[in-house]
């Protein structure tokens, strides 16, 4: 599997910490490994956001990508929930 990253995702992982980045890290290797895996509550959006994607990294961080080919994902953004949704 292929990751490309959108640069607004680029733009507020140079902003992340340490700690956001390495749970990034270790939730995207589990992505690769096993997409479906329940720690990462991966599921479709809706609405403004319909045909993209969301996994969770922390409790509170998501991870928001759109899958462009079988084999080639985007990542779009990542930030709190709160931030993403309003909720």
């Amino acid at each position: 599997m292929e990751i490309a990253r959108h640069p607004q995702f680029e733009k507020k992982l140079a902003r992340l910490s340490p700690k956001i980045r390495h749970a990034l890290a270790d939730r995207l290797s589990l992505f690769i490994t096993d997409p479906h895996h329940p720690l990462l509550n991966e599921h479709a959006l809706s609405g403004e956001r319909n045909g993209q994607r969301s996994i969770n990294i922390t409790g509170d961080w998501r991870l928001i990508y759109q899958r462009v080919e079988d084999d080639l994902i985007l990542l779009i953004e990542i930030d709190t929930h709160h931030n993403l949704y309003g909720t």
